[in-house]
C-alpha cells in the first residue's frame, strides 16, 4: 500500500460504509494508529525540576528554588526585590505574605473588596501571588486552571508582575502528560498557559514585552518533602 491508498483508507475507516448494514469489502482493517509522539517523559525529582528552571530561565522568567519550609522566607525575598507593597493573592492560596505586604483580596467578600477587583484596580497593583495547576519542564510553560489558588484569569493577565509557586508534584517532563492531567477539569474551566513573561515582536523583531500579560514572571519551584528531609539531616 503506498502512501496514499493508506490515506484513502484511513478516511474510509473513518467515515464507514454507505450502508452500514453491509460490511466495506473494500477498505482494509488497520489497526488502530497509535500517538507518533512521546506520552511520558523519563526524567523525575530533580533532573525534572532542572529542566524546568533551564526553560524558564530561556523564557526570561527569574526563577526561585527552595523548599516548603523556606516557601514563606523566598516569597518575602520576591516581594521585596521587587518593591512590591500591594500583590493581588486569590482566595484559595494558602502561601504565606509579609506584614510588609498587603494582600488584595479579590473574591468580594473583602471589606476592602466588595465585587471581583476591576482592571483598573489590577492595574493599580504591585502585583500577583498564585500557585499554579501544572508545569511543563520541556516547554518551560506553567498552566493555570481558575482553581481557587490561582483565580480568575483577569488577575494573571493586568498586573505588570507575577509570582507563581510550582510545587515538585506539579511538573511534568512533557505536554502530553499535562494535558492528561488538565483533563478532568478542561471542560469547565479556562486554561491559562504561560511561556514567560508576555512578549511580541514587530516586523523587524524587536521584542517588546508586557504587552498583553505581566511583563515580570518569578516562579517559585519548591523542591519535594524529601529534598527538604535531607538537607535537614546534613
Amino acid at each position: 500500500m503506498n502512501a496514499r491508498e493508506e490515506v484513502l483508507a484511513r478516511i474510509r475507516a473513518a467515515l464507514g460504509p454507505d450502508d452500514p448494514s453491509k460490511p466495506d469489502s473494500v477498505t482494509p482493517r488497520l489497526p488502530p494508529a497509535g500517538p507518533a509522539y512521546r506520552t511520558r517523559g523519563p526524567l523525575a525529582g530533580e533532573r525534572l525540576l532542572d529542566l524546568l528552571a533551564e526553560r524558564l530561565a530561556d523564557y526570561r522568567a527569574a526563577v526561585r528554588r527552595t523548599t516548603a519550609s523556606g516557601l514563606a522566607a523566598e516569597v518575602a525575598a520576591a516581594l521585596a526585590g521587587r518593591g512590591a507593597r500591594r500583590v493581588v493573592v486569590p482566595p484559595g492560596l494558602t502561601v504565606p505574605l509579609p506584614p510588609t505586604v498587603e494582600a488584595v483580596a479579590d473574591d468580594g467578600r473583602s471589606p476592602l473588596s466588595p465585587s471581583p477587583l476591576s482592571p483598573q484596580d489590577l492595574d493599580a497593583v504591585d502585583g500577583v501571588v498564585t500557585g499554579a495547576a501544572v508545569a511543563i519542564a520541556e516547554t518551560g510553560t506553567i498552566v493555570l486552571d481558575g482553581s481557587p489558588d490561582q483565580g480568575r484569569r483577569a488577575i494573571t493577565l493586568v498586573p505588570d508582575y507575577h509570582l507563581c509557586v510550582v510545587r515538585a508534584e506539579q511538573v511534568v517532563e512533557l505536554v502530553p502528560e499535562a494535558v492528561a492531567r488538565l483533563a478532568a477539569e478542561a471542560g469547565s474551566r479556562p486554561l491559562t498557559w504561560i511561556s514567560g513573561p508576555s512578549a511580541t515582536s514587530d516586523i523587524e523583531l524587536s521584542r517588546v514585552e508586557g504587552v498583553h500579560g505581566p511583563r515580570t514572571l518569578e516562579v517559585i519551584l519548591v523542591a519535594p518533602a524529601e529534598h527538604q528531609d535531607a538537607a535537614s539531616a546534613v
